[in-house]
């Protein structure tokens, strides 16, 4: 609302008006927070004890601004504890409200199944959006009418290909790793290291797409698919050629075609907001299926023939050419049918001339219907007048005009962006660590293990894999429709915590023998929990993490990448490094890792329990 404050001083009525909001205050106050909080200075309070001390001062005064100055989602959390607060003024309020509330309740719970999963993948994609996105105030409805400019529905869906086909690309291999490097004459458990490299690279190209997708969406999509090309082609070829060293590359190559910064960034930033939620969805769902396809497709490639006695198709290289098929038509549907966005200073311009239209017009045609545009500089001398007298007042009320207009300012750098990491987003992100090193343990080993102890086929090895890449869709129907709606998000978080561990717990080899039955159902334990555990983990990340990580090269995407990505390059380090023991320890070796992490992310998650909203 424009000048709030003056309006609010004006209408109030003087038999209450000790009753009011001191809002000149509560502006001071936030204003001195957030100073602080950008100039780092030694006086810089931490997050929590700045809560609790504007909490005080709620308890008898408003919220808005203290969220857009420090970057805090603090209105959910506040409204949630003191709704119950036997000294809370909200609790009269709540109670004259029940009844509407009650009737609002029982209209909402028949449309919550059908938009709450939705709004769940929205956030397992953990496309955070701006402040300005999320409670636009109607002079910002331009902001959405800009994104609406850059949309294409074309360009969106070739988005979500280049999604599924990377999540293809990346667990395709998994079921034939291990006996593609025995083939080159290496050890079997080096197929972490072929797993891993494409991990590794994807550390490095994350942040370059990152920044590239700052300028321009279609060359990073371009760029991505011709060295995906060029990287299957040489895993392909590593076979005839037998070099380990060329598969190696090729698998690095295609970790430098890694785009899913650009992926989350398109979405952000060129759908609008009545479509970003189905977008963040098809993403989610892109790479659910992309995960469960590609060792699906794997387990079809049982043949092995040489194509003019040069270029061997079997189990192990028809990944490697299938994929580069995949990506080289990809890579022609992308030339004709993408659309780059205009950039944002283009679209700029004529809505800007279009509003100084709007205010001076009918200033200029009151003038001339009097003949004379002389009143209109009178009448405004005689309003900067009045306005001079009260010019605090004013500053104050100018702050909050221009606020729904004025972007969070990205950080520019990662230093930067660890300082804004409070002790919540940095659980969070070691959280997220957690469940990629289990689950990346528990794929990647997964051919190795079934071999050793069931010796299963490529073909059984394949169709595991698939099953448990299946079960992505239908668990986070069950968690987005029912459990997300019954219990709090933080109690989900620490409960799949605790069930990926005993999944963890259980699929250690002490039972002798160590039983299919066993493997497979602490596997889809893990796997299951690590899921919706990813879920709630980036939707409660969003929340916490600073407004200033919503957009720029170092974003919180970025930084979720990073972190899930460090963990799958150190998991199958480990498997490799394990492998040197003989492969009749590889399991209990690699999980004593995982089930150390992971009880460290639950006592970790109970020291900052009370903090997560």
């Amino acid at each position: 609302m424009v000048a709030f404050g003056k309006k609010l001083k004006q209408a109030q009525v003087q038999e209450w008006q000790g009753y009011y909001i001191n809002y000149k205050l509560l502006k001071k106050r936030v204003k001195r927070y957030s100073q602080a909080q950008q100039s780092g200075t030694q006086d810089t309070q931490p997050q929590s004890v700045v809560l609790k001390d504007f909490s005080r001062l709620l308890d008898s005064q408003i919220l808005k601004k203290f969220d857009k100055r420090f970057g805090s989602s603090f209105t959910d959390y506040y409204v949630k504890t003191r709704s119950n607060h036997p000294y809370s003024q909200l609790q009269s309020v709540f109670k004259q409200a029940d009844p509407v509330i009650d009737f609002i309740k029982a209209a909402v719970s028949r449309l919550s199944n059908s938009t709450s999963f939705l709004e769940f993948l929205g956030k397992h994609a953990f496309i955070v959006q701006d402040q300005d996105d999320l409670g636009a105030a109607p002079s910002d409805v331009n902001g959405d009418l800009f994104v609406e400019e850059r949309y294409h529905f074309m360009s969106l869906l070739l988005n979500l290909v280049n999604t599924f086909l990377y999540m293809v690309n990346t667990y395709i291999i998994v079921p034939t790793a291990d006996g593609y490097s025995l083939t080159l004459g290496a050890a079997a458990t080096v197929c972490g290291v072929i797993i891993g490299s494409m991990a590794i690279a994807q550390i490095f190209s994350s942040v370059y797409f990152s920044a590239w997708s700052n300028r321009s969406y279609f060359r990073p999509l371009l760029f991505s698919s011709i060295v995906l090309l060029v990287g299957n082609t040489l895993y392909a070829l590593a076979y005839d050629l037998n070099s380990l060293s060329v598969l190696l590359l090729g698998r690095l190559f295609c970790g430098l075609g890694s785009a899913r910064a650009v992926n989350r960034r398109y979405i952000s930033d060129c759908v609008p907001l009545k479509f970003r939620m189905q977008a963040s969805a098809g993403f989610v769902s892109a790479s659910a299926l992309g995960m469960a396809c590609g060792p699906a497709m794997a387990c079809l490639f049982q043949t092995n023939f040489k194509f003019c006695n040069l270029l061997t198709f079997n189990e192990a290289t028809l990944p490697g050419w299938v994929m580069a098929f995949l990506w080289l038509l990809y890579l022609s549907w992308l030339w004709f049918s993408f659309r780059e966005p205009p950039p944002y200073t283009k679209l700029l311009v004529v809505p800007k001339l279009n509003a100084v239209s709007t205010m001076i017009g009918p200033l200029v045609n009151d003038a001339i219907e009097h003949g004379s545009t002389k009143p209109l500089l009178l009448a405004s001398e005689a309003n900067y007048e009045d306005e001079e007298g009260d010019r605090e007042e004013v500053e104050d009320d100018g702050e909050e005009d221009s606020e729904g207009s004025r972007s969070v300012e990205p950080v520019t750098s990662i230093a930067s962006a660890y300082q804004l990491l409070t002790p919540s987003v940095k659980v969070q992100l070691f959280i997220y660590f957690m469940l990629k090193y289990a689950m990346e343990i528990l794929l990647a080993e997964s051919s190795l293990v079934t071999g050793y102890y069931f010796i299963w086929s490529t073909r059984n090895v394949a169709i595991f894999l698939a099953c448990l890449g299946l079960t992505v869709i239908p668990v986070n129907v069950v968690v987005g429709n029912y459990i997300s709606n019954i219990f709090e998000e933080r109690q989900v978080l620490l409960a799949s915590e605790i069930m990926v561990c005993i999944g963890i717990l259980l699929s250690f080899n002490i039972l002798v023998p160590y039983s299919a039955s066993q493997y497979v159902g602490s596997a889809l334990i893990t796997f299951v929990f690590a899921e919706v555990l990813e879920g709630v983990n980036l939707s409660l990340l969003s929340r916490v993490m600073s407004s200033r990580l919503s957009k720029g090269t170092f974003n919180s995407g970025l930084l979720s990448t990073e972190a899930g990505t460090i963990a799958r390059v150190i998991a199958d380090g480990t498997i490799t490094l394990s492998g040197y023991l003989g492969e009749q320890m590889l399991l209990n070796i690699t999980l004593v890792p995982s089930l150390c992490i992971c009880v460290s992310a639950i006592v970790a998650t109970c020291f900052t329990y009370n903090s997560l909203y």
